[in-house]
């Protein structure tokens, strides 16, 4: 356990340096903050509360940029390890790999969390000010969208690793990173749409494309959100779509935490060829 948070203690320090995230964690606030004075005026003439409109606009955001910036903190977690010959000096000490990839997801997590936590923190409070018309439970719909924001930005560092593990330069290993996240929230979407346009009323529409959507962590991250905000008031578009799906659109969060589970594993399963 200390080895485990040794490691997450680095990383956090290493996290914390990163120029990318820090440019990253600026483009979060920066859009959150445009979204809030963008949506202040809708929101306070709204009857629905102020913050849950808002919500809704930082969880679309949240699919686009959380994922990134997961993938900018772990693509070189181990191929840039393996460049630099730090980790087998890691792996020649005593500590397993487990251990290794845990405290590694632990610290980037951390880092991940206050990134999140700063851009829409610092947004929420905006919109507390500039919107008058707000609720305790906009303030709850707002933490969901950061907590869940939170998971989804952990599943694709798990993802990032099994990357990184699967390749031993660099480059390679953000050129894959890249590749991942434009299929993730971009190409893979529109595969789907192409599947709906092609298929709208046989098996593809009413048989696979449910499940398939919350195969993919942002699509399910998207569902379960903008679902939850449609209850609460904000007219997301989603609410329809959730009553006729064939399962409660509330287990589409188990999504990112079974990629987060399988990530990890085979991450350590690909580490046990790295020889210290």
């Amino acid at each position: 356990m200390s080895g485990l948070m040794a490691i997450a203690r680095n990383e956090v320090r290493i996290g914390m340096r990163n120029k990318w995230i820090m440019l990253a964690t600026a483009i979060l606030l920066v859009f959150a903050l445009l979204l809030v004075l963008l949506g202040a005026g809708p929101a306070t003439s709204s009857s629905t509360d102020g913050l849950t409109i808002i919500s809704a606009s930082l969880a679309t955001l949240s699919v686009y940029l959380v994922p990134l910036i997961a993938l900018l903190l772990s693509f070189d977690a181990i191929a840039g390890e393996i460049d630099r010959g730090t980790l087998q000096l890691t792996l020649a000490s005593p500590v397993s790999r487990a251990a290794v990839v845990l405290g590694k997801f632990l610290g980037h997590v951390i880092v991940l969390s206050i990134a999140v936590m700063i851009g829409y923190g610092l947004a929420g409070l905006c919109a507390f000010v500039a919107i008058e018309n707000v609720a305790a439970e906009g303030l709850l719909d707002l933490a969901r969208v950061v907590g869940t924001s939170i998971a989804l930005g952990a599943t694709f560092v798990a993802i990032g690793y099994v990357a990184s593990a699967c390749v031993r330069q660099t480059g390679t290993a953000a050129a894959l990173a890249i590749a991942i996240w434009l299929f993730a929230v971009v190409l893979y979407d529109m595969a789907l749409l192409g599947g709906l346009l092609a298929d709208p009323e046989g098996v593809f529409a009413t048989d696979l494309f449910p499940y398939l959507l919350v195969a993919n962590p942002a699509d399910a991250f998207r569902l379960f959100n903008l679902t939850a905000l449609d209850a609460a008031g904000a007219s997301t578009g989603f609410a329809a779509g959730g009553d006729v799906l064939p399962f409660a659109p509330q287990f589409a969060i188990a999504s990112p935490f079974i990629w987060i589970a399988v990530a990890l594993w085979l991450t350590v399963v690909m580490m046990q060829r790295i020889k210290p």
